[in-house]
C-alpha cells in the first residue's frame, strides 16, 4: 500500500466508525417498541399509558435538537456525540432496573436527548469525516445509518424477547456493550470543528437562512409526512396488531416495525438512480401510494396492506430524505450547516413523536382503526402540499437540484 492510499484507508476506517456509532445510538432508541406488550402486562398500563412513555421521549429529542441543535458548531462534533453516547448508556442502564412508570418514563427521556443530540451532529460529523474519494456517498451513509439503526432496534428486541428469556433486560444489556464500542469509535475519531475564540451556547431557535429556504419548505413537508408514517409504526404498531389484528409475536410486531425504517434505506440507495430534478417530487409520490396501501390495510385489517404500505411509504421517504437532506446541506454554509441540519430534524421529530400522541388521545374517544385512517389522511394531504410544490416551476434553484443526490 502506498503512503497516500494509507491516510485514505485510515480515514475511511474512522468514517465508516463514526457511521456505525451513529447507527448503534439509533438502534437504542427504538429497542422499547415490541416491548410496549409486555410493559402493558407487567406494571398494568394502558394504550394511553404507553403513548404517554413516547411522549416523553419526544420531550428528549426535541428538547436536545433545540438547546444543543448548533453547540456543535461552538463546542466541536466529538464532546457531544460522546455525551449523546453517555445518555444513551444510562438509559439502557435505567431501563433493565425499571420496576414501573417512573423509570420508564425517565429511560425513555434520556434516550430521546441521546437521540436529539446525535441526529443532527452525527449526521453532520459523518459526512465531514467521509473520505474525498466516497463524494456523495458520504449523505447515503450518514442517513442510512440513521435509518438502518432506527429499524434494527424493534427487530433486535423482538427476536430477543422470543428467543431468550428476561426480554425486558437482554436487549439493554447488549445496547449498552455496542454503546461502549460506539464510544471507542467516536474517541478516534478526529474533529472536524475549529473552537471559535469566543463560544457562545444558546437555545436554538429553528431558523433557516434565506438561501436554503426555497429547498428547505417543501423538503420539510415531505419529511413530516414521511416521518409521521414512522412514529405511527414505531408506537402503535403493537396495540394495531396485537388488540386489531390479532397478532402478538413480539418478533413479528418488531419486524413490522422496523421495516419502514429498512426499506427508507433502499429507497435512499436508489434514489441515485432517478432524474435529478424528479427525486423530491418523485420520492413524495411514492410515499403518497404507500399511505393509500396502509389506509387498505387498516380499513380491512389486512397485515399484507400493512406491511406492503410501510415498505412502498418507506422507500418514498429514503427518496426524499436523502434527496432534501443533500440540498440542505449542500446550500447550508459551514457555520451554519449543523444548526441547519438540527433544524430539519426538528420538523422529523416532532413528526414522529407529537401526532403519535394525538393518536393515543384520539383513540380513546374514536377507536383504533378510525383514528389510524383519520392519521393516515393527514399524511396523505401533507404529501399532496409537498407535491404541489415541489412541481410548481423553478421552486428548486439549479444547484439546490443539482447537490439533492449528495
Amino acid at each position: 500500500m502506498s503512503s497516500s492510499q494509507a491516510p485514505d484507508t485510515r480515514r475511511a476506517g474512522v468514517f465508516l466508525g463514526a457511521a456505525l456509532a451513529f447507527m448503534i445510538t439509533m438502534v437504542g432508541t427504538t429497542l422499547p417498541t415490541p416491548l410496549y406488550p409486555i410493559y402493558q402486562h407487567e406494571f398494568g398500563f394502558s394504550d394511553l399509558m404507553i403513548t404517554v412513555i413516547f411522549a416523553a421521549y419526544a420531550v428528549g429529542v426535541i428538547s436536545a435538537l433545540l438547546i444543543t441543535g448548533q453547540w456543535s458548531d461552538q463546542l466541536g462534533r466529538k464532546p457531544l456525540l460522546l455525551a449523546g453516547l453517555f445518555l444513551s448508556a444510562v438509559s439502557d442502564i435505567v431501563f433493565w432496573q425499571a420496576d414501573g412508570l417512573g423509570m420508564l418514563l425517565t429511560g425513555r427521556v434520556l434516550s430521546g436527548l441521546s437521540a436529539g443530540i446525535f441526529t443532527g451532529t452525527a449526521t453532520v460529523a459523518v459526512m465531514e469525516l467521509a473520505p474525498r474519494s466516497w463524494g456523495r456517498s458520504s449523505t447515503l451513509v450518514a442517513t442510512a445509518a440513521n435509518m438502518v439503526g432506527l429499524g434494527v432496534g424493534p427487530i433486535l428486541a423482538g427476536a430477543l424477547a422470543v428467543l431468550f428469556a428476561a426480554p425486558l433486560v437482554l436487549p439493554f444489556a447488549i445496547h449498552f456493550a455496542l454503546a461502549l464500542v460506539a464510544v471507542v469509535c467516536i474517541w478516534r475519531a478526529p474533529e472536524t470543528v475549529t473552537r471559535p475564540a469566543n463560544i457562545k451556547l444558546r437555545v436554538q431557535t429553528p431558523k433557516i437562512p434565506p438561501e436554503v429556504r426555497s429547498v428547505f419548505i417543501p423538503a420539510a413537508i415531505a419529511a413530516f409526512a414521511g416521518f409521521m408514517v414512522f412514529g405511527f409504526y414505531t408506537a402503535a404498531t403493537p396495540a394495531f396488531l396485537g388488540q386489531q389484528m390479532g397478532y402478538t409475536n413480539h418478533a413479528l410486531i418488531g419486524c413490522v416495525a422496523g421495516l419502514p425504517f429498512i426499506a427508507s434505506t433502499v429507497g435512499q440507495m436508489c434514489q441515485g438512480r432517478l432524474p435529478e430534478p424528479g427525486r423530491l417530487p418523485i420520492g413524495c409520490a411514492v410515499l403518497l401510494v404507500g399511505v393509500l396501501i396502509i389506509a387498505w390495510g387498516i380499513a380491512y385489517e389486512q397485515l399484507l396492506g400493512f406491511i406492503l404500505g410501510a415498505i412502498v411509504a418507506g422507500i418514498g421517504q429514503g427518496i426524499t430524505f436523502r434527496a432534501g437532506m443533500g440540498a440542505i446541506s449542500a446550500a447550508s454554509s459551514p457555520q451554519h450547516k449543523a444548526a441547519t441540519v438540527s433544524s430539519f430534524f426538528v420538523v422529523a421529530y416532532v413528526a414522529i413523536s407529537l401526532p403519535v400522541v394525538g393518536i393515543g388521545l384520539l383513540g380513546i374517544v374514536a377507536g383504533q382503526q378510525i383514528t389510524a385512517l383519520t392519521f393516515d389522511l393527514i399524511v396523505a394531504l401533507l404529501c399532496c402540499v409537498a407535491l404541489v410544490l415541489l412541481l410548481k416551476p423553478h421552486r428548486l434553484g439549479r444547484g439546490a437540484t443539482r447537490d439533492a443526490g449528495r
